[in-house]
């Protein structure tokens, strides 16, 4: 399925962490890892699937998320944290679009696999920024307020990420692992950052930018308009 046209006026996007390090339910279970579900313009978009297949499928059933629901996956990079759960997932559901970096392979028995390398719209307001440096690939979002960024491990740079999506709007939110970041004045200009996953800073960011942090974790819930 391909998304024509631009961000709908009025819709609400939604995000729900489906897998992160922590959580803020005491019924979904923690793992090294990362996957979030964007739903925006009538799509479902899986962003990464953790490490563990049965961990994001149970959570998965917790937050009554249907796998036969969700059209798209995204895979931000190779490593097994954010890819581990893809085989389980597509047991459940292989009718889907794949966009995974040039650097992933193996993704077998799909409907259509996309491999992305430069920056690329992905329709109704939905961009990937590019496997940046051969490493990792973020998906940027367009709603009223600005763009929603979410990455993987931010491997490639924060900096080098936002720097990226501005090619496609004004930023409003960073979500996602930003492993070692420490240049928090490029946080600056964003109206929300959920720092997550591998994140080693979070104390620092939410000093920083109290009124800008967001807690992340599993069972975290965005709706942006």
């Amino acid at each position: 399925m391909f998304y024509q046209g631009n961000y709908l006026t009025g819709d609400i996007m939604k995000i729900t962490i489906i897998y992160d390090n922590t959580a803020i339910r005491d019924d979904l279970e923690t793992d090294w890892g990362f996957a979030a579900l964007i739903e925006n313009n009538q799509r479902k978009l899986l962003f990464d699937t953790g490490a563990n297949g049965k961990i994001l499928l149970n959570n998965m059933a917790k937050l009554e998320i249907d796998p036969q629901d969700i059209d798209e996956v995204f895979i931000s990079h190779h490593h097994y944290d954010h890819t581990g759960g893809l085989s389980s997932f597509l047991n459940q559901n292989n009718d889907v679009i794949v966009y995974a970096p040039p650097s992933f392979r193996g993704v077998k028995n799909v409907k259509e696999l996309q491999y992305i390398e430069e920056a690329t719209d992905l329709g109704a307001g939905f961009y990937s920024t590019g496997e940046l440096k051969k490493i990792e690939q973020s998906l940027a979002i367009k709603t009223e307020k600005g763009l929603v960024v979410i990455a993987g491990c931010s491997h490639q740079g924060v900096t080098q990420i936002l720097d990226a999506s501005k090619q496609f709007g004004e930023l409003y939110a960073l979500i996602g692992g930003l492993h070692g970041f420490s240049q928090y004045d490029v946080l600056k200009s964003l109206d929300i950052v959920c720092p997550t996953h591998c994140t080693q800073h979070i104390k620092e960011i939410k000093k920083k930018y109290p009124a800008k942090y967001v807690q992340g974790g599993a069972g975290k819930i965005f709706e942006i308009k």
